[in-house]
């Protein structure tokens, strides 16, 4: 090990690669998506390659699944009508089935949709691979958060208008600024808070489009009492909508386009 930690931290990263590779190639992981489908865009609740009837029913959707559909309700055949709220967790979780694929009931700005997960999917057996930037220790800076001020926010959130990948425009709720230094040029992020502290960023770079993907997320950890909290670009991911068309991943919000060329982290995937 090297006096500054390098070693280690070159370490770790190879292991944070492996457990992104292995988490998004998984039966259930992003590559398994094969559609998210609008039930707003189906008024007769009929699904695209998706078995029963889809119907919104306020605060709920309402399944209606014949003999012959073959969909699953809590792991066990179903026939009748099913009121389905959103499902909160795991992919593989999801309470209806079909065979192994899973179908997960989604709500965004009060509208319904279903998303498709087929571990079969064409995507998931075409992966090769994630092509990243091995371990540079001038990616990894100290960062300064500071939340927004509480008069503009709502509960602590100032909400912006930003497009998404499936070319509608919706609300992103960003809790203040991450401030960090590179190669001696000062910059700054507006970050999401996520339910246990930690940052979450959108952002684009001089590399978007051209020798990495249009844009990436960074998660840096929660920052301290002070606001201190580390800058590691080396992480910086791939958004879900790079592994599968039907994700409807936000584009950055303004400000977060940086300048410099961000030539770390996950960068694309390995072409097949």
């Amino acid at each position: 090990m090297t006096t500054d930690g390098t070693t280690d931290a070159s370490r770790d990263w190879k292991h944070w690669h492996e457990q992104r590779t292995e988490t998004v190639s998984a039966p259930y992981g992003p590559l398994s998506l094969t559609g998210t489908h609008w039930l707003a865009d189906y008024p007769d609740g009929s699904l695209p390659d998706i078995p029963g009837r889809w119907t919104e029913a306020g605060d709920e959707i309402v399944l209606t699944a014949e003999t012959g559909d073959g969909l699953t309700l809590d792991g066990q055949l179903f026939t009748g009508e099913a009121r389905l709220a959103a499902d909160p967790g795991p992919v593989a979780a999801a309470r209806v089935g079909h065979g192994d694929r899973r179908f997960v009931v989604l709500r965004r700005e009060g509208l319904w949709a279903v998303r498709d997960f087929d571990p079969d999917s064409a995507t998931r057996r075409a992966f090769q691979g994630i092509e990243a930037t091995e371990y540079d220790a001038r990616w990894a800076v100290p960062g300064r958060f500071t939340p927004y001020a509480a008069e503009s926010t709502v509960d602590g959130v100032r909400t912006v208008r930003v497009g998404n990948a499936d070319g509608v425009e919706r609300g992103l709720g960003l809790g203040g600024e991450l401030a960090f230094s590179l190669a001696g040029t000062d910059h700054t992020l507006q970050v999401s808070v996520e339910g246990d502290g930690s940052l979450w960023a959108v952002f684009g770079d001089a590399t978007g489009g051209v020798s990495s993907y249009r844009f990436r997320f960074l998660r840096p950890a929660a920052p301290d009492a002070e606001g201190r909290t580390t800058v590691d670009f080396n992480r910086a991911l791939l958004p879900p909508c790079a592994f599968a068309d039907h994700f409807i991943c936000p584009f950055p919000p303004p400000g977060n386009t940086l300048d410099a060329e961000i030539a770390a982290g996950e960068r694309n995937l390995i072409d097949h």
